[in-house]
């Protein structure tokens, strides 16, 4: 196939991340594939860049198998010493970190700067994971018997199946897969069918180190797979825990396999995220949050603004600075650096995008900014604001994956925060006021519903620090920092008697 990208002097960077025409979809020590070839195609032109050989079930089972395997070398490992292995996945990390971003624009299209910043996650979360491979573990407890102690025990689960969406194809998978393996957890990863190439460079980054440590590669398993490798993944009782990223819609099918067995899992799934603007907001902090988080990689983050709620004092004075906001936008490829806003990630996007237009109108909106596909090879839409819909319509309170803002205008800080809290999801929210009481009642417990509770900042641009996730429909799960870690490994609590009598619970004795 010719016309591959991978074939063009442009993008022979590509070679360095050790990709080529077809590559293999499976690694578990070794690479193969025995499944179907698909194609990866470039939303930023629609031409194919590269093909990836998937993953059969045949596969699928050969892979748990060895990872099972492997996990008996892994978790005899002491966690400083994982850690120590996890810190030198970063640093390969950091020295493909141009490369790989740039693969991110290419195959996802998320602009460059947000690519690269993508991988940075990865690394940062590595940097995490090192050190809380030191820290991790349980209290000594108080007991009330004599001669007794009381622990908490952490131990790993086991195998960790990670099942990533394509809006941050290196990020999530990162976040679990350190996490998971200071831990003491061993990890097989399905990548989006549509960013295969992705999970390739990212596991032959992963796999040499392993390698240099002589550690047996499905320690970091990958299987390419379209659904039927994550139903095998939902329904296998060898799975310890399942994380999954994606829509609400086959989130809630991947929860009731998972809880058919009585599993775990950990969901990170949609968003219909609000920013509330006040009569006392500083609106130079507003515009450009609104469009950060609006427009940033084109409405597709699970914690993209859709929902904008302004004070009517500040309705019309906020709307027309942000439509010229909007059509300032430097809208192009991706991999240039001067531009602000790239494609759709695929034709089917595109089509959701027409849709909710066309619903937003019906329903009463009118397009205020935008609304149309733009004129141009690939999946490009013209970010888009719509005013004028009730709080409760039906689009407002439906998650489209694109860059459509619905901007509503609110009276009270009461029905602001309701409206907030009426949709759904449970991911992200924010708002803008410089009053700190009303911080105080947004942050507690008739404030946000929501996961991710922000103020003065945007909805979207969390920090790996920070215990990631959302309520509700958005899944309950937590990933990334603060108490994350508990997620991948399960708690015994362990009573030691080192004295020579048995004083018995609430009092009984047998004589």
């Amino acid at each position: 196939m010719s016309s591959l990208l991978i074939n063009q002097p442009r993008y022979s960077w590509l070679k360095d991340l050790g990709l080529k025409e077809e590559n293999n979809g499976v690694y578990n020590g070794s690479w193969g594939g025995r499944g179907e070839v698909i194609v990866s195609y470039c939303p930023a032109n629609n031409e194919p860049i590269a093909k990836v050989r998937q993953a059969n079930l045949e596969d699928y089972e050969e892979t748990v198998k060895k990872a099972k395997e492997a996990w008996k070398i892994w978790a005899d490992i002491p966690a400083p010493k994982r850690g120590e292995v996890v810190r030198q996945i970063g640093d390969a990390l950091r020295k493909k970190i141009k490369v790989l971003g740039s693969l991110i624009s290419l195959e996802m299209g998320k602009i460059h700067v947000e690519g690269i910043g993508e991988v940075q996650e990865y690394v940062d979360i590595c940097d995490y994971a090192v050190g809380l491979s030191r820290m991790i573990g349980g209290p000594v407890l108080p007991s009330e018997r004599p001669g007794h102690a009381l622990i908490e025990q952490w131990n790993p689960l086991g195998l960790v199946g990670v099942i990533t969406a394509f809006n941050f194809p290196v990020a999530v998978y990162g976040w679990n897969n350190a996490l998971a393996l200071i831990c003491g957890n061993v990890c097989i990863w399905k990548g989006a069918p549509t960013t295969p190439l992705l999970s390739v460079a990212v596991t032959k980054i992963v796999s040499e180190v392993l390698e240099e440590n002589q550690l047996p590669g499905a320690i970091c398993s990958l299987t390419c797979g379209g659904a039927d490798i994550g139903t095998a993944l939902a329904k296998d009782e060898r799975i310890d825990l399942l994380s999954f990223t994606g829509s609400t819609q086959v989130g809630k099918k991947v929860a009731l396999m998972v809880q058919e067995r009585f599993g775990r899992k950990l969901l990170e799934l949609g968003g219909n995220n609000a920013i509330i603007v006040f009569e006392d907001a500083d609106l130079s902090l507003v515009i450009p949050s609104v469009v950060f988080a609006a427009v940033g990689t084109a409405g597709q983050r699970c914690t993209t603004t859709r929902r904008l709620l302004l004070h009517e004092s500040v309705h019309d004075e906020v709307v027309p600075k942000l439509i010229n906001a909007y059509k300032q936008l430097r809208i192009g490829d991706p991999l240039d650096g001067n531009t602000l806003y790239g494609p759709l990630h695929s034709k089917q996007s595109v089509e959701m995008y027409k849709a909710a237009v066309e619903q937003a109108k019906q329903q009463g909106g009118t397009i205020a900014c935008g609304g149309k596909v733009i004129d141009r090879p690939g999946n490009f839409v013209e970010p888009t604001i719509v005013t004028g819909l009730s709080h409760d319509a039906q689009i407002v309170h439906t998650e489209t994956f694109a860059p459509i803002l619905y901007v509503l205008k609110f009276k009270s800080e009461e029905e602001a925060f309701a409206w907030n809290n009426e949709v759904y999801q449970g991911l992200s929210s924010s708002i803008f006021t410089k009053d700190m009481g009303r911080v105080f009642r947004w942050l507690g417990p008739k404030g946000s519903d929501c996961g991710i509770v922000n103020v003065n900042i945007p909805t979207s641009g969390a920090e790996i620090g920070g215990a990631f996730g959302g309520e509700k429909h958005t899944g309950g799960g937590r990933e990334s920092g603060s108490d994350s870690w508990k997620h991948y490994m399960r708690r015994s609590t362990c009573t030691i008697n080192y004295s020579k009598d048995l004083p018995l619970a609430q009092g009984i004795k047998f004589e």
